[in-house]
């Protein structure tokens, strides 16, 4: 490649093509190789989790996954089918039609280029930021109910049991219920040895594509089952069946663009889903990599892939975390690795069609209880429930709701409830009152709340620290405890606001500091700032109080304030004070305050 193209193609695709060399591409090949064995079974399951036949799964990890890696951000995030997407398309389209039919599909394609075209413009519109405002904790929630659901639509096939008529969470757990004394001994025996392979050899080299060789064992186990267990007229164990065709096929989404705005509400849910699955594992794959992601330009790339990929017979698709930690860990250099996983890919399923129509339902099964298990995660809701009880309850609301209502409202519950959370928290900034812990000279200025041993505080200047912003939200709680300061009896009237850690008033806040400085002139008093932050002080200059204040009640540092307020308090009441804490108030007074 000449020195020209490579810069049209760096413009176009990012740094990464100048970075390009044998060994890159040496490392690139290998660990595509891996991401295309460990997607083979992936794609397989996610697409039966979709309510999608086995092929569209295995489509959807070759399309989209070139496009998102050549337009994305990431050098090593693959993207493809997922759980959580799977699963949340499931749950907004088996409404509209039955799972599987021809329509199904339809609106499936469509909506996938409907979600593109919303993350496209997320990107190009420079939104990327808004991915920040989807909470951690609602998307664990959000991701642990799925992983219930997971479980619960895999035990139908797991147990070999008759589907119910609905396909509820509800209802599934209810057939399979009633139907346990109709459980398929053969299905049942697949699923146990395709989870025990699988486990076995996760647990002895996670490095292994170990959901790919638990698949081998099950359908392995399917094949001796069908051939010497099952009796004359007996029912065998159900296989995937023919896939179509190895390359994804070129097909316009047909639907009755009469129901486009019940789509558009569907994709914009699934767009919050997938952007959130997105910019998540793109960061978590950067925390190990080191490179830094550019959320708009993923989020342009996810686009591009839905949009083209729905074109092309794929569904929803975004980044991967089963595949993408194992891309990077593998030795991926450059995007260019998830390009050969989906070139590989197709060689594969071309090659090994026949061996891929055996796979049994119940050994694809047995590979999402793992997943199901996996994305649950116990450890860290252990954690939260013993460090972060608030978030831990948002989380608990979030996997309510994804269990009991429709996904897409889940996560904006849980979103909702964790700004919520926030704005509860910084309505009621920190005011805490300092002093001094001795008189001697290595004395420390602390906060005096739980200081025993502290000094006294002066019976005419109050030392108060302000922690926090104070905005509309917050105006009245630190109003009502600025009052209740002034009320105490036999308050101090002088008020010095240790101001470094306010870090932004609005015009609410700063109307809580004109009525203050009012009313402790009203009781003959005065209000002092100290070190109050740049914008701060620009909104007071905006608003007219630095002028009503005065520049000279504003101060660099301590001991210049307290030097220069001692100087205005009563001599008469400092004659009788036993205080004394101020170096200021001593019979001989060093020249610097600690």
């Amino acid at each position: 490649m000449t020195q020209g193209a490579r810069n049209l193609a760096g413009r176009m695709f990012g740094s990464w093509v100048n970075d390009v060399n044998k060994l890159t591409l040496r490392a690139d090949l290998s660990a595509g190789l891996l991401g295309a064995l460990l997607v083979l079974p992936q794609g397989v399951a996610f697409a039966m989790l979709a309510g999608l036949p086995a092929e569209y799964g295995l489509y959807s990890a070759i399309v989209p996954c070139i496009v998102a890696a050549l337009f994305g951000s990431s050098r090593h995030v693959m993207s493809g089918p997922t759980n959580a997407n799977s699963l949340a398309l499931f749950a907004v389209l088996t409404p509209l039609a039955a799972a599987g039919s021809p329509a199904y599909i339809q609106l499936a394609l469509a909506v996938t280029v409907l979600v593109g075209i919303m993350q496209w413009l997320v990107g190009v519109l420079r939104l990327g930021s808004l991915a920040h405002f989807i909470s951690p904790s609602a998307l664990f929630g959000f991701t642990s109910g799925a992983a219930l659901l997971i479980a619960v639509h895999a035990l139908k096939d797991a147990l070999g049991v008759p589907s119910p008529a609905s396909h509820g969470a509800g209802a599934l757990l209810v057939s399979v219920g009633t139907h346990l004394g109709d459980v398929h001994k053969g299905a049942l025996l697949v699923t146990l040895v395709t989870l025990g392979v699988a486990l076995l050899v996760r647990r002895l080299d996670k490095r292994k594509p170990y959901m790919l060789l638990g698949l081998v064992a099950g359908a392995l186990a399917a094949a001796a089952f069908n051939k010497w267990a099952v009796p004359p007229g007996g029912v065998p164990v159900s296989v995937v069946g023919a896939i179509a065709q190895p390359w994804p096929p070129f097909h316009v989404p047909s639907v009755d663009w009469r129901t486009l705005p019940d789509l558009l509400s569907l994709a914009f849910a699934l767009t919050i889903v997938a952007l959130a699955q997105s910019i998540s594992i793109a960061k978590a794959v950067a925390a190990r990599s080191g490179q830094r992601i550019d959320a708009n330009r993923e989020f342009t790339g996810q686009g591009l892939s839905n949009i083209v990929g729905g074109f092309f017979s794929c569904y929803l698709s975004c980044g991967s975390l089963n595949r993408s930690i194992p891309n990077y860990e593998a030795g991926a250099k450059t995007p260019l690795a998830a390009v050969f996983s989906a070139v590989l890919l197709v060689v594969l399923v071309a090659l090994s069609a026949p061996l891929l129509a055996m796979i049994p339902n119940a050994a694809i099964s047995g590979l999402l209880l793992l997943v199901a298990w996996t994305l649950l995660d116990i450890p860290r809701w252990r954690q939260l429930i013993r460090m972060q009880p608030g978030e831990c309850a948002i989380a608990g609301a979030t996997l309510a709701a994804t269990v009991t209502i429709r996904m897409e409202v889940a996560i904006l519950l849980g979103t909702v409830l964790s700004l919520m959370a926030y704005l509860h928290r910084t309505s009621r900034p920190a005011m805490r009152t300092m002093g001094f812990d001795s008189r001697g000279l290595d004395r420390r200025f602390v906060v005096l709340e739980h200081q025993e041993d502290a000094l006294p505080e002066c019976p005419q200047l109050k030392l108060l620290r302000m922690e926090g912003s104070i905005y509309f939200g917050a105006a009245a709680h630190v109003a009502q405890r600025l009052h209740e300061l002034r009320a105490a009896p036999d308050a101090p009237r002088h008020l010095l606001v240790m101001a470094k850690s306010m870090n932004f008033i609005d015009l609410a806040g700063a109307q809580v500091w004109e009525d203050e400085l009012a009313a402790r002139r009203a009781m003959g008093g005065d209000l002092y700032f100290h070190r109050p932050r740049p914008e701060v002080l620009d909104m007071w200059r905006r608003t007219g109080f630095l002028e009503r204040l005065g520049a000279d009640h504003i101060f660099p540092d301590k001991a210049t304030a307290l030097h220069t307020i001692y100087a205005k308090l009563d001599p008469a009441i400092c004659a009788g004070c036993k205080a004394r804490i101020f170096w200021e108030c001593q019979p001989q007074n060093p020249q610097s305050e600690h």
